[in-house]
């Protein structure tokens, strides 16, 4: 079983990409599922109907989201679709699903979406004690069990991935939109990155126009962020998983 992970999608160009890659990228490596990221689709904050049918166009398994989840009133509309998931460790009673069960290839795949705490502004629960829960849930519904953490912190993922060792088969980080090169299978054998990187704008500052980022910084006035153009990169992971105990033996970075 090889799952193919891919990074923040950064507004319309990213999703371009995305249909610009995917297809070659699965054949040539014989990916059987795909996850992406799509908080960032809806130019740069959250994702409209539009976006949501474009990129589920590109036969993805499932949509993860972040902390731009609510960005655009229209997620309501399609927010239960199954290949839909949203932070799970949002408030109790929030819309939607923070995670869903998937079949491939007479597997069940669990598809976590958790949000970190820290400096990310964003009301949310406890993720190691919400993802505890779930895995309670879910520990004889599954074969393999997949978490994308949305987190600004690399101590925060890290020690995430190590509260989770064994009992996950990947954590994954997004949200920085910088892949790092960190990929490690655990002692106990979760598969690891800190961030899967984005799929957007090369010359950008984490997909944002560079002298609009600049300015921002430089006199500390507000300044509308818009999306950059230009050539576009794609990020993401592949995690190779050994069918027969379902374990990730091999975690390859992807960098287009």
């Amino acid at each position: 079983m090889k799952i193919l992970a891919v990074g923040d999608l950064i507004g319309s160009v990213g999703i371009k990409k995305l249909r610009s890659v995917l297809p070659e990228l699965r054949k040539k490596n014989s990916i059987d599922f795909v996850i992406v990221n799509g908080e960032n689709s809806a130019e740069g904050m959250g994702m409209t109907e539009k976006n949501f049918k474009d990129i589920l166009q590109e036969n993805v398994d499932v949509i993860t989201m972040g902390n731009h989840t609510w960005g655009k009133k229209d997620i309501f509309k399609f927010i239960d679709h199954p290949k839909l998931i949203r932070p799970a460790n949002y408030p109790k009673g929030v819309v939607g699903k923070g995670y869903n069960i998937y079949s491939c290839k007479n597997k069940k795949i669990a598809v976590i979406n958790l949000i970190g705490r820290v400096d990310m502004n964003i009301l949310s629960e406890n993720p190691f004690i919400i993802v505890k829960e779930i895995l309670q849930e879910i520990q004889d519904k599954t074969d393999i069990i997949i978490v994308d953490f949305h987190a600004e912190a690399t101590a925060e993922k890290i020690a995430l991935s190590y509260f989770l060792d064994g009992k996950v088969t990947a954590v994954y980080g997004t949200h920085t939109h910088v892949q790092t090169a960190d990929e490690i299978i655990l002692e106990k054998g979760t598969a690891y990155i800190t961030d899967i990187g984005m799929t957007g704008p090369k010359k950008s500052v984490i997909g944002m126009d560079v002298q609009a980022s600049i300015k921002r910084f430089e006199t500390t006035l507000p300044e509308r962020y818009k999306i950059a153009t230009g050539e576009c990169i794609f990020n993401g992971v592949i995690f190779d998983i050994e069918d027969r105990i379902n374990k990730v033996k091999q975690i390859k970075r992807v960098k287009i």
